[in-house]
């Protein structure tokens, strides 16, 4: 059995690794550079305020930020439609 790492819990409960002091913007270029390695493209997209107001709330139930719950939902919709296509 593996040990869990000192503080683990921390990082979890974003007690540790979630300061704005430790933060700094990312360069334009890296940022590119970083959305390529992932295959990610910016868009844009109009939703009800009602709407994304929910997306925060179950994202923060899962213990996500509401872009990339959004993305998760986008992503297990879209292979599903796949499949029956």
């Amino acid at each position: 059995m593996t040990k869990a790492k000192p503080n683990s819990d921390k990082w979890e409960t974003r007690e540790l690794g979630n300061s704005l002091e430790h933060a700094k913007v990312v360069p334009a270029e890296l940022e590119l550079e970083m959305d390529d390695a992932l295959g990610l493209q910016l868009v844009s997209v109009r939703l009800q305020k009602s709407l994304i107001k929910d997306l925060k709330a179950l994202a923060t139930k899962e213990g996500l930020g509401y872009q990339p719950y959004l993305r998760q939902i986008l992503t297990k919709h879209v292979s599903s439609q796949k499949s029956v296509v």
